[in-house]
């Protein structure tokens, strides 16, 4: 049978926020307890505190027992469990409580003091009021005693090391005084006052060497071996709580750190043993007691253990309550200080009875290197033990602080908890925050918790499905090699249709069609657009999308066009469809003419031919395309246009147009110069007609219709025509501001004469003196600059002369593989009979002078240098001698 599991609820003071709760068995209580558990529970604040203990009532057989009988003390063992009842009878229970022993030991005939178990759990021993002392083997008889003292015998110790053959078999008893009892030769059992207790003995505790006892006056540690007390720890009297009246809790942490609770003051001693100096100046036992903390409660003590660096303590509450009536004991964690303590946390227990009960009738008992602690009332028996990891992460759960719990578990996993999974957790976690309708928070819960598991994925997602909150799980679902069924993404995809048009949308753009059946999703698209209108836009552009899915890319464009949307484009690069737009040419530039004529001309993937064709009818666009295209492609593709271009940049860029005449050579010239007359373009006519050699005519249009003098000047400059600077000349002779300028411009063109000869005497210039001046400077400059680059022509000749004469008289060197340019015979001949004179051009060719024409000799010409210029310049003119 299952120990009983009481919930607790625990006090935590914290910056001067106490929260109490109580622990509820669930047993019924005694008849003649008042109902001060439920008013308890009344008062209990909502703020729930972690608990540091978690309680466990014992039950089983135990409960059979203290239902007739009443306990009176206890003693634990990592094997088993010892109560002592109030009938003087000793159970041994395991620590379900459960009897380990088929009859109870009749011990006593009065309530039981105490009991006592050797290291190895062998032995027992318990002492009564009776006067008996009884000793009982569990596996052996030969050791055993069952004796009369004759005196109330109010506490018992045995030796831990009982068991051992050879160790005396000691056992120490309190009344009186304290007496030390063992066996010698024969085995004979001796009895030694070890002291006169300074008013009875009311409590002993055995740890090694050490002996802890509790008098009236206060608190003494016996040296067993040495055979001498380490020091009187005195108590204070207080007249409202007599020592005498309050049982003395002793309890040894480790081998040398002792732990005393009475009445309400607790002192943490350590054992030390003295030094040197100490030892040599008088004679003093070799240890010695030093209490290292003293600090007083606001409660009397029932029991004391250790739990790693801190205290447990069982309380008793000093006042009683509204009737009178005792309160619940509580159990403390605290952590000590020098002269002070802090409270950890705090536990109300709900003992059966509790309402009856005085301070002496409880006990505590620990397991220390279990950190488990047993709490006796009469008719309960309680343990305590440290909350684990499984128990820390369920209160958490039962408590709805799921993210804690997700902490807790994620640091203990694998290492530390056996209950509780990560998985389990989060699932618990997720239901929590869909109940509490934190749907976001639940859909990033999901993907933290589920991981790849696609079973999980899908028993989870009709959670959301249910309360209509596939959308908050959206972003969350696995894709790629992990995806889940398609059924689970057309679900949210139609949630999203139904209720938010945006998110469908947004869905259908980044999702990959792979993951849901793309002919069911339109399906559901078309049948939703029949019954409801609204953002009728946003569904149309995700039913293009979708289109272009099933690669039905004409539905798709004529969506898009009829949306005027700009993913148009898009989709015409990633499907390749410029073969599909030919008719769509001016509804694409209607949508964005940039992007338009961008795609149109890059790669030529949609061909010239074709965008002029379709442009017809709106000759803007017509302009745009061809202007564009003008820039970017220079070949003899694009230049058929030119002519067209003529018109369109006269209808639509007027500045543009005399640039593209300079630039250009691929337009009829005679139909752009009838363009530019019936629009009276004059700078563009007398561009052209500059062109076609009409130069007269272009004059009489700068100087009559634009009246640009500069522009006259420069045009006459350009054509270096001197019928031209005649004509303009003659219009400006009866124009004085013409005259002018004239003057001013130009001396370094014409012969500044013509022009003065010509003026009308007593024509009134402005500026004419500065005007004539400045004519004369540009004409002797001009005559300067002439006279100096003859100069520079004379002395440039007679330099090249000198240096090719100097050159000519060299010498040639002439070497013995040196051949005849005619015969091809070595110039050089060791047989002089057969020498010849030899004939050296300075191109450095060489014969013998019988191989050369004389023709050639007395012109000096090269046989092979005259044959190679004739080749190259025969098509130019006949050869000729000199």
């Amino acid at each position: 049978m299952d120990p009983q599991l009481l919930p607790v609820e625990t006090t935590e003071e914290h910056e001067a926020n106490t929260s109490q709760h109580q622990m509820d068995g669930g047993v019924p209580e005694p008849e003649g307890v008042s109902d001060a558990e439920d008013e308890d529970k009344d008062s209990s604040t909502s703020e729930e505190i972690e608990p540091k203990l978690k309680y466990v009532r014992l039950t089983n057989d135990l409960q059979n027992i203290l239902t007739k009988d009443a306990a009176s003390c206890i003693a634990v063992h990592p094997k088993f469990v010892c109560v002592g009842s109030h009938w003087g009878m000793i159970h041994l229970l395991d620590h379900q409580g459960n009897n380990v022993r088929s009859k109870e030991l009749r011990a006593h005939t009065v309530a039981v003091n105490q009991i006592s178990i050797d290291q190895n759990g062998d032995f027992i021993a318990s002492c009564s009021d009776d006067g008996k002392v009884f000793i009982y083997g569990l596996y052996s008889t030969e050791n055993n005693h069952n004796m009369v003292i004759g005196r109330l015998v109010k506490s018992i110790a045995i030796d831990p090391n009982y068991y051992k053959s050879g160790s005396g078999r000691r056992f120490i008893t309190g009344d009186e005084r304290l007496v030390l009892h063992e066996k010698t030769f024969l085995s004979r059992l001796k009895s030694t006052v070890l002291y006169e207790a300074e008013g009875g003995v009311q409590n002993i505790t055995w740890n090694g060497q050490f002996v802890a006892w509790a008098s009236d006056i206060g608190v003494r540690v016996y040296d067993i071996n040495a055979r001498c007390s380490l020091g009187l720890i005195k108590w204070n009297r207080n007249p409202d709580a007599l020592p005498e009246h309050y049982r003395c809790n002793l309890c040894w942490k480790n081998a040398t750190t002792l732990l005393v609770g009475w009445v309400d003051t607790v002192r943490v001693c350590m054992i030390r043993k003295r030094s040197l100096t100490e030892l040599s100046n008088r004679e003093l036992p070799e240890y010695v007691v030093e209490p290292v903390s003293t600090f007083t409660t606001e409660f009397y003590i029932c029991g004391i253990g250790p739990l790693d660096n801190q205290l447990v303590i069982l309380g008793y509450v000093k006042e009683p309550d509204a009737d009178g009536k005792a309160q619940r004991p509580q159990l403390y964690v605290v952590e000590p200080r020098v002269e002070d303590y802090v409270e950890i946390c705090t536990d109300s227990l709900s003992l059966r009875g509790y309402q009856e009960y005085k301070c002496n009738d409880y006990h505590l008992e620990c397991l220390i290197e279990e950190s488990r602690f047993f709490i006796v009332s009469p008719k309960d028996v309680v343990v305590a033990s440290p909350y684990d990891a499984d128990d820390r992460v369920q209160w958490l759960i039962e408590h709805s602080k799921y993210e804690a719990a997700m902490e807790a578990v994620t640091q203990f996993e694998g290492r530390d908890l056996k209950r509780h999974t990560l998985l389990q957790v989060g699932r618990a976690y997720l239901d929590h925050l869909l109940f509490e309708h934190k749907f976001d928070e639940a859909g990033q819960l999901c993907l933290k918790i589920l991981g790849k598991d696609k079973r999980l994925w899908e028993e989870e997602v009709f959670k959301f499905a249910r309360v209509q909150q596939l959308r908050a799980v959206s972003r969350y679902l696995p894709r790629g090699d992990n995806a889940l069924d398609p059924h689970i993404y057309e679900m949210v995809l139609y949630e999203f249709l139904k209720m938010e048009p945006q998110g469908f949308l947004n869905l259908v753009k980044e999702w990959s069609p792979t993951l849901y059946n793309v002919p069911a999703v339109v399906n559901a698209v078309l049948e939703h657009l029949l019954v409801n209108d609204t953002e009728k836009t946003l569904l149309l552009e995700a039913l293009a999308i979708l289109y272009s899915h099933e690669k039905k890319y004409d539905k798709a464009l004529a969506m898009y066009l009829k949306l005027r949307h700009k993913d148009v484009f898009q989709l015409i690069h990633k499907h390749n469809l410029f073969g599909a737009i030919h008719d769509m040419i001016e509804d694409l530039m209607d949508l964005d003419v940039d992007q338009a004529i961008n795609m149109f001309l890059e790669k030529e993937r949609v061909p010239s031919e074709i965008v002029v064709s379709r442009l017809q009818n709106n000759q803007h666009y017509l302009y745009l395309y061809l202007d564009a295209l003008d820039k970017r492609d220079v070949r003899e593709s694009a230049r058929k246009y030119h002519g067209l271009l003529v018109q369109l940049y006269a209808d639509f860029a007027k500045d543009k147009l005399l640039p593209f005449l300079r630039r250009s050579d691929q337009y009829p010239i005679q139909q752009a110069l009838d363009i530019c007359q019936q629009r009276c373009f004059y700078p563009e006519m007398v561009y052209l007609l500059g062109r076609i050699g009409n130069t007269k005519e272009a004059l009489v249009l700068i100087t009559q219709e634009i009246g640009d003098i500069e522009q006259a000047i420069a045009f006459c400059k350009e054509h270096d025509d001197m019928e031209l600077w005649e004509d303009l000349i003659q219009y400006s002779l009866d124009k004085p501001d013409f005259i002018t300028f004239l003057l001013q411009k130009i001396g370094t063109y014409v012969d500044p004469r013509i022009l003065v000869q010509r003026i009308k005497s007593g024509l009134k210039i402005p500026g004419l003196q500065n005007s004539l001046v400045k004519m004369m400077q540009d004409y002797n400059l001009q005559v300067s600059v002439q006279e100096g680059c003859k100069k520079i022509l004379v002395s440039d000749y007679f330099n090249l002369h000198e240096k090719l004469v100097s050159m000519q008289q060299r010498g040639i060197c002439i070497d013995d593989e040196q051949v005849c340019g005619a015969c091809h015979r070595k110039i050089i001949v060791k047989d002089l009979s057969r020498a010849s004179n030899v004939v050296i051009f300075y191109c450095k060719h060489s014969f013998h002078e019988e191989c050369l024409p004389t023709l050639d000799i007395s012109e000096g010409n090269c046989v092979i240098c005259n044959s190679s210029k004739r080749e190259t310049f025969g098509h130019l003119s006949s050869p000729s001698r000199k």
